[in-house]
């Protein structure tokens, strides 16, 4: 046989180059999942089978819910849930929602050839309102479990919305004169200095009220808040330099020290960090330049007034007293006091008073324990924060209370009345080069402080909703944007909205919604 003729004996690369196909494609099969992406990008797929009537109203329903909600007080992820649990009881699957600090938006994705129905409303006010926050999420909840009709849902939120608050205006006023009493006595000031900063509040109080009537900014508001216990602290300078004598040891910082911690205690610093770690950036950023704005007010009142005794021959000298006193227990007494004067100031109800009262005292007595083991005030303040955010969280589901109410009480004493006035005095009391470089390092340690407050809160409220959305098999942060009508799988993990202020999870069977 001629040697072209004869069959060629496979070498070793021709058999290697003929396995190459089949190696890549074992390869590939080895490589790519067998399954949809992990983070499954929501998609329309089918109709819900809800009319136009009916969604408008079920639509007009959680917007009700979600605008009164932002309003008293709730973060954005609270709101987003409100809306997506209320629209899917109700049969809406596709909708999604947008909220800023100003404005919730909600749209319902009918389909590519149905026309989409999107409504938006702006949040003209927003207050500390705890009673009604609490007794709307109630009614949500208790309308995801057991749906009616839409129109007797409307009225009962509109009873909640318009039911009187729990205390008079009177009650307030002495809770908010209460608080800054306390926070002159957990500095240390002696009883006429608590007393007169117990007057000095009630005026305060009663004068931002008007001026807020009278539509007022906020800032203007701060900087005429801010000047009252100043003013104050310069009439008792004033009294000593003519030779009046006092009851006590009176220290006038202390006055003005108090004043600050009250007109701090109403800003939303609790509300801005939970919003960052849930995503939702622009309605963080929103609350936290609130937050720089109306601290700014505070410093300009407090300056000014100093400015102006410093002109007349009359400076407020800065306390020497430490942030905790030997007798650790009155600290912890006033921090209780402190912690539900708030409450009732921003009508937490009383199981709610009594978890922030005994959270002050726990967060309290951890950041003593932190100042005696040299651990820094801020290292200690955010743990004491973080323990504080922790167990309202889980204390919330139980209780039937709101998270927010309970932490944003609870760290109010560890709010940094003391270092904000004292390093604002050092700027305007020391000569120009001085007072800059001592006073703010003092500020930015205040600063560092309150950031370390809602950092604290708000990681100890998210690691609690993990251990709450674990037990309940559910994913937390998912809440934001639109719902599938059905899982990719089966066996998948259920994905509802979660109230994180509270843990609470909706109905989740397929009964047929109710109509309108």
């Amino acid at each position: 046989m001629p040697p072209s003729d004869r069959p060629r004996r496979p070498t070793a690369r021709s058999s290697s180059l003929r396995s190459l196909p089949s190696l890549r494609a074992s390869t590939r099969r080895a490589l790519r999942p067998s399954g949809p992406p992990t983070d499954e990008i929501a998609l329309w797929r089918s109709p819900d089978g809800v009319d136009r009537k009916t969604a408008q109203a079920v639509i007009d329903l959680a917007m009700r819910a979600g605008v009164a909600m932002l309003s008293t007080g709730a973060a954005a992820a609270d709101v987003t849930a409100t809306v997506l649990m209320l629209t899917r009881t109700y049969g809406l699957a596709s909708v999604h929602v947008d909220v800023t600090y100003t404005s919730v938006t909600v749209s319902y994705h009918r389909g590519p050839d149905a026309d989409p129905i999107t409504v938006m409303r702006i949040v003209r006010f927003r207050v500390q309102d705890y009673t009604r926050l609490q007794r709307l999420r109630s009614l949500i909840v208790a309308l995801s479990r057991d749906p009616i009709d839409v129109e007797d849902a409307r009225i009962r939120f509109d009873a909640v919305l318009t039911a009187p608050h729990p205390y008079r205006r009177w009650v307030v006023t002495a809770a908010s004169a209460t608080l800054a009493a306390g926070a002159a006595g957990l500095l240390g000031g002696g009883w006429f200095i608590v007393l007169l900063s117990f007057l000095t509040a009630a005026v305060v109080t009663r004068v931002n009220d008007v001026l807020s009537k009278a539509g007022m900014a906020s800032f203007f508001s701060q900087c005429v808040g801010a000047a009252i216990p100043t003013i104050v602290a310069t009439l008792i300078v004033v009294g000593q330099s003519a030779g009046m004598t006092f009851f006590g040891d009176v220290s006038p910082s202390l006055v003005v020290a108090s004043g600050i911690v009250l007109l701090l205690s109403g800003l939303s610093i609790v509300g801005a960090g939970e919003d960052a770690l849930e995503g939702y950036y622009v309605t963080a950023g929103a609350r936290a330049f609130e937050v720089v704005v109306l601290s700014l007010g505070i410093a300009v009142g407090v300056s000014v007034v100093l400015a102006v005794g410093q002109g007349l021959g009359y400076p407020i000298a800065i306390s020497s007293r430490t942030l905790l006193g030997d007798n650790v227990l009155v600290q912890v007494a006033c921090a209780v006091v402190i912690a539900v004067a708030f409450g009732v100031s921003s009508y937490s109800t009383g199981r709610a008073l009594t978890a922030a009262g005994a959270a002050a005292a726990l967060g309290w007595v951890i950041v003593a324990i932190g100042e005696r083991a040299e651990a820094g005030a801020v290292t200690s303040s955010a743990l004491a924060a973080l323990v504080i955010g922790f167990a309202a969280r889980l204390l919330a589901r139980r209780a039937r209370i709101s998270a927010l109410a309970v932490t944003t009480a609870a760290i109010v004493p560890l709010l940094p009345g003391r270092k904000a006035y004292e390093g604002i005095s050092l700027i305007v009391t020391q000569p120009d080069g001085l007072g800059f470089s001592a006073g703010l390092p003092t500020l930015a340690e205040a600063f560092g402080l309150g950031l370390g407050l809602a950092a604290g809160v708000s990681l100890g409220t998210y690691l609690a909703a993990l251990l709450l959305a674990r037990r309940h098999g559910s994913l937390i942060g998912r809440a934001a944007g639109t719902r599938l009508p059905s899982d990719p799988s089966a066996s998948a993990a259920i994905i509802v909205p979660l109230l994180s202020d509270t843990g609470e999870l909706p109905r989740v069977d397929s009964e047929t919604p109710p109509t309108r």
